[in-house]
């Protein structure tokens, strides 16, 4: 067994801590824990805009399906938004908010349990639902009588508003609950006379027939084709939306401030204001990304359109939910998601015996589904019952995509869309930097992205 040599008396060499005194020590630039990959801002095709915004010109279209409706308040005191009551047949068109706050507040709550049929396909419309809270799945009929899943409903989704026109109708599908719900339900009785009030203002505006629409609510050109001889031709022209979207480019900013005795004196090896200045725009940078999904005026998560808003039909993210996002636009690019999302994708997959291969972008391995790669983005909230969302989104101006917007020709830029400007330096000797991050997320077509929600 060996023992460890004792020391006894003086030391017979140099040190190591007398000699590092006369070394040159190898540093590392300063690394920091709060960056991440940013796929988001990787993989969007970056358009410089001038005069601080982009305006997204679109072929007129006319609405074609119902949004939803907005809730306000906590779960236990849930109400209906009045404005968006205009989601629903019979309100559609009609603006004035004292009438509509009437509406709104002649909702009755119904709380039902996970089970419980809401309504039976084929009985009569009474009433006008709005699922305030929960989800639930709409059943109809196969060809062969078979039981079939219609879709899947959740907050804010509404059916039976034609009850509200005085059209009396039937249940097209069966809509039970699959979660504990809170409905919020309206009878007309309870508001007929509200109902024609509303239908004789109606009635004094002029009748503007629409013309054919196209599945996306555009105009149909009027074309001919597998025709013979000389027959005359139809005329057509495509018209715009006179007032079409024009997005702001957002803004990020922070002063930097760098003693000038530190910048003088210890700018070897490193130059200590480069690596403040890195370090800062990789913070300006995540935040860019966050609000990017985030931003309630721009953001992807608050601008989906309700067409494309999906919901999971059990609560994990499976295969069956991956292809109904993938299957609402074409040309599908990315997939993004929150990691813990991601892993619970595959568990889903691990558990039904599925494989999801991988595929390398930019030299670094992702799984895909389809063959669309599925990127991490730990902006998109990971809420705290668990839930989260995954964007699916095409990209590109060709393609009538998601394009990222950052400024243009700025002074003192820095990098794409990033200004530094020296502001001058104050009595105790600090010397500050404006840096500034100019950008913005715009969406040229509604189809460029979806959202499958409570995953």
């Amino acid at each position: 067994m060996s023992r460890r040599p004792e020391s006894h008396g003086a030391v017979s060499s140099l040190t190591t801590a007398a000699a590092r005194n006369l070394a040159t020590t190898t540093k590392s630039v300063p690394f920091m824990a709060g960056r991440t990959p940013r796929w988001l801002l990787r993989v969007l095709p970056w358009k410089p805009v001038s005069g601080g915004f982009y305006r997204v010109n679109r072929r007129l279209s006319y609405p074609v399906g119902e949004g939803r409706v907005a809730l306000v308040g906590p779960v236990d005191g849930l109400g209906v938004f009045p404005p968006s009551l205009t989601e629903i047949p019979g309100l559609r068109g009609f603006g004035d908010p004292d009438v509509l706050t009437e509406v709104a507040q002649r909702f009755r709550r119904h709380d039902v349990a996970s089970g419980t049929v809401i309504a039976e396909a084929g009985s009569p419309q009474t009433r006008l639902v709005v699922l305030a809270h929960g989800k639930a799945h709409k059943l109809g009929r196969g060809r062969y009588g078979d039981a079939t899943l219609v879709g899947v409903a959740a907050d804010g989704d509404h059916f039976g508003g034609q009850v509200l026109t005085g059209a009396a109708g039937t249940w097209p599908f069966t809509l039970k609950a699959t979660t504990p719900c809170t409905l919020l339900e309206l009878y007309p009785a309870t508001v007929a006379e509200t109902l024609s009030t509303v239908r004789e203002r109606l009635a004094e505006r002029p009748d503007r027939p629409r013309p054919p629409l196209t599945k996306h609510g555009e105009v149909s050109l009027d074309l001919a084709a597998g025709h013979d001889g000389e027959p005359v031709l139809p005329g057509t022209f495509v018209d715009y939306e006179l007032s079409p979207r024009e997005y702001e480019l957002g803004v990020a900013q922070t002063v930097l401030r760098v003693h000038t005795r530190v910048s003088d004196l210890f700018n070897d090896p490193m130059d200590q204001l480069e690596q403040q200045l890195r370090l800062t725009v990789e913070a300006l940078r995540e935040r860019q990304e966050h609000e990017i999904v985030n931003n309630p005026d721009f953001g992807l998560l608050n601008n989906v359109d309700n067409r494309q808003r999906l919901y999971t039909r059990t609560g994990p993210p499976t295969p069956d939910d991956m292809d109904a996002l993938l299957s609402r636009r074409r040309r599908t690019g990315y997939f993004l998601a929150h990691p813990r999302t991601i892993a619970a994708f595959g568990r889903e997959c691990n558990r039904r015996g599925v494989h999801a291969p991988a595929t390398r972008v930019e030299e670094q391995i992702a799984p895909t589904w389809r063959g669309v790669p599925i990127l991490p983005c730990d902006k998109i909230p990971a809420n705290a019952d668990g839930s989260g969302s995954i964007i699916a989104m095409r990209v590109g101006e060709d393609h009538g995509g998601v394009v990222g917007l950052c400024a243009a020709d700025l002074a003192d830029e820095y990098a794409p869309g990033i200004a530094v400007r020296f502001t001058g330096v104050d009595t105790k000797g600090v010397a500050s930097y404006l840096v500034t991050a100019y950008h913005s997320v715009a969406s040229l077509l509604p189809d460029a992205f979806g959202v499958l929600e409570t995953v």
